[in-house]
């Protein structure tokens, strides 16, 4: 092998916005093309968001107007608004940005300067507007360049605040969307961590005046044992319950407004102060799962220039409040035993239902022990040998490899559908799981279906998720099912299973569903594949007089050659969205209980007679 040359010509050194551009997940993580909520152009919603946010928390501004249309975000905060003279260093210069003087935002959110600089480099428009004192400041770029400097001008009636606006680069988000659902829970998000503020997404407000406690009313599906525990300290605030349709726990945790999906520090503190504080309380010796099983809560702390484990902040590393002062594990734990251990003593009833709720699940651990043991064994087993699983190298859980967050799962039907996929996939990232047939319909079902029935307990066993989603080994977990009725069943099934037993899966955004091609349209130069009637009317009109139209029913029709399309660089995945107004346990009963009238009235009324159906296919 001939010897490449390494000398100071290969030594390069690259700009701020060169750099950014070349090595993007650095600072927003991956990319995507926004089917999923931590896509990179939500980081860069999320990083003027954040500028705007430090503003109010330093008692500037109580109002922040968001406006997303056709690819477009512009945000305006009523702020202090940047120094009129710094407008394009502080969104073009590296280490150039306000958070340096620990005076000025003492518990903010970014610390180092990168966060507007980012957007900037990797939004096609960008353009930011200062207002102060009846004075406006304006700069343009485009792909981190500057375009145009405005001069200084006159902006009487204007409120001090700076206005932002971009549009993200589609040469590097490609083919990219936002999903309203993902934003509407950003916003939402904000406004319960910062009470006294005023959002609008859209013309639609958002306002919160009970903080966590709004928060988990929000987000909890079904009942609740008791009424949620709202708690509230300085630079810190939890809510807590346990809820009746959750087999596992629940968190929402942040740091200085910043929402922390894998957890960190704070969270780790939190959950070992409730089982030591429950303890202390019941002076019993509880399992900390029987303790923490469907527990649902909240905890948001503010810290001192906190260490985050990335850009992207998704994960607290600091181990301290402040730098040299006192740890979060002992300002956690000290506050949750204090204030706890106070209101449960002030609300017994509310400490009796959480005490039958633990012994409950002591209960069921107990009968659950040896069916678990059982299938465990059985599946370890199986997995010398499983069938089911064609399983990839890299995974969600193998934080050694970059790739880590892009593993991907199907889940398909059959031998069929799953030998295209399996011909074709990335085997680094991608692995298949064949179902055998129809699943169980699990609705209404114990626990204990998920360890006696082989098929799905060979499915939790690959996904890694019996005790919850910090071992998860896959990313995406895609439900790649025909398009047709019984495709259509499977998929429902599926999702019963998962929304019963495992509904963070579903909440936390993993589950998707792959979306292939309906149609084939072709002559003999071009062929266009096709993901729905409009795109097959266009299609034909495209291509001229009479093109072959093929109509794709189950994935096993479409052959390897052609799959190999549909889940790569271009794969389209439909996120599985819950709404928020609506309980899991009021959804299954309604799709998957016994016949419901509610149920058979929809059918009757939207029966469709599959020959009038295939008139609407004909051009």
């Amino acid at each position: 092998m001939a010897k490449s040359n390494y000398t100071e010509d290969n030594i390069r050194s690259l700009d701020w916005k060169e750099h950014i551009r070349t090595r993007p997940g650095m600072y927003i993580g991956k990319l995507g093309d926004g089917s999923a909520f931590d896509d990179g152009i939500y980081v860069l919603l999320k990083e003027v968001m954040d500028n705007s946010i430090d503003e109010f928390m330093m008692g500037e501004g109580h109002r922040i107007d968001i406006v997303v249309k056709e690819g477009v975000v512009s945000i305006r905060d009523f702020g202090r608004g940047i120094p009129l003279g710094k407008v394009v260093e502080v969104v073009s210069k590296m280490n150039t940005g306000g958070k340096y003087d620990s005076e000025a935002f003492k518990k903010s959110i970014g610390l180092n300067g990168v966060g507007t600089k980012a957007v900037n480099a990797l939004s096609m428009n960008f353009k930011v507007t200062a207002y102060r004192d009846g004075q406006a400041k304006t700069a343009e770029f485009s792909k981190g360049e500057l375009v145009k400097e405005h001069k200084l001008v006159a902006a009487p009636g204007e409120k001090n605040g700076t206005y932002v606006e971009f549009r993200p680069d589609d040469s590097i988000f490609k083919k990219y969307h936002f999903v309203h659902e993902y934003i509407d829970r950003m916003v939402w998000n904000y406004a319960f961590l910062n009470t006294g503020l005023t959002l609008t997404l859209n013309g639609q407000s958002y306002k919160s005046d009970n903080g966590l406690k709004d928060l988990l009313e929000k987000n909890i599906t079904g009942e609740t044992l008791y009424p949620i525990i709202h708690l509230r300290g300085e630079d810190i605030e939890l809510a807590v319950t346990h809820s009746n349709e959750h087999y596992s726990e629940e968190y929402y945790s942040y740091v200085n407004g910043q929402y922390t999906t894998q957890g960190g520090t704070h969270l780790a503190a939190f959950r070992e102060a409730i089982v030591k504080t429950m303890r202390e309380f019941y002076k019993k010796e509880f399992e900390p799962s029987d303790v923490r099983k469907s527990i649902v809560a909240a905890i948001s702390i503010k810290v001192q220039e906190p260490v985050f484990e990335s850009q992207t902040k998704t994960k607290l590393g600091s181990s301290e409040i402040a730098p040299g002062g006192q740890s979060i594990r002992s300002f956690i734990g000290d506050f949750i035993k204090e204030q706890l251990d106070n209101y449960l003593h002030k609300n017994p009833e509310t400490a009796r239902a959480i005490e039958a709720k633990i012994l409950a699940n002591e209960r069921e651990r107990k009968e659950l022990s040896g069916i678990q043991k059982l299938a465990r064994e059985r599946a370890k087993k199986s997995s010398l040998h499983n069938k089911k699983l064609r399983d990839c190298r890299t995974h969600l859980d193998d934080t050694k490899d970059l790739r880590r967050l892009e593993t991907t799962l199907f889940i398909c039907e059959g031998d069929s559908a799953s030998g295209s996929i399996t011909k074709t996939r990335d085997v680094n990232t991608q692995a298949v799981f064949s179902l055998k047939g129809k699943p169980l319909n699990c609705f209404a079902l114990g626990k204990k279906v998920v360890y006696e029935n082989e098929e799905f307990n060979l499915l939790q066993s690959a996904l890694n998720i019996e005790d919850g989603l910090d071992d998860l080994r896959y990313n995406n977990v895609v439900i790649a099912t025909d398009a047709d009725v019984d495709g259509m069943h499977i998929r429902l099934l599926l999702l019963t299973f998962f929304l019963q037993f495992f509904p963070d899966l579903v909440k936390n955004n993993h589950v998707k569903i792959l979306q292939t091609p309906l149609f084939r349209v072709r002559n003999k130069k071009e062929t266009a594949y096709c993901y729905s009637d409009e795109e097959r009317k266009a299609a034909v009109a495209k291509l001229g007089p009479k093109p072959e139209i093929t109509r794709f029913k189950g994935l096993g029709e479409i052959s390897p050659d052609e799959f190999k399309h549909f889940i790569g660089k271009d794969i389209r995945l439909e996120p599985v969205l819950i709404d928020q107004k609506s309980s899991i346990n009021e959804l299954l009963n309604y799709y998957m209980g016994k016949n419901t009238q509610g149920r058979q009235d929809f059918i009757i009324e939207n029966l469709r007679v599959e020959k009038d159906v295939e008139k609407e296919l004909v051009v």
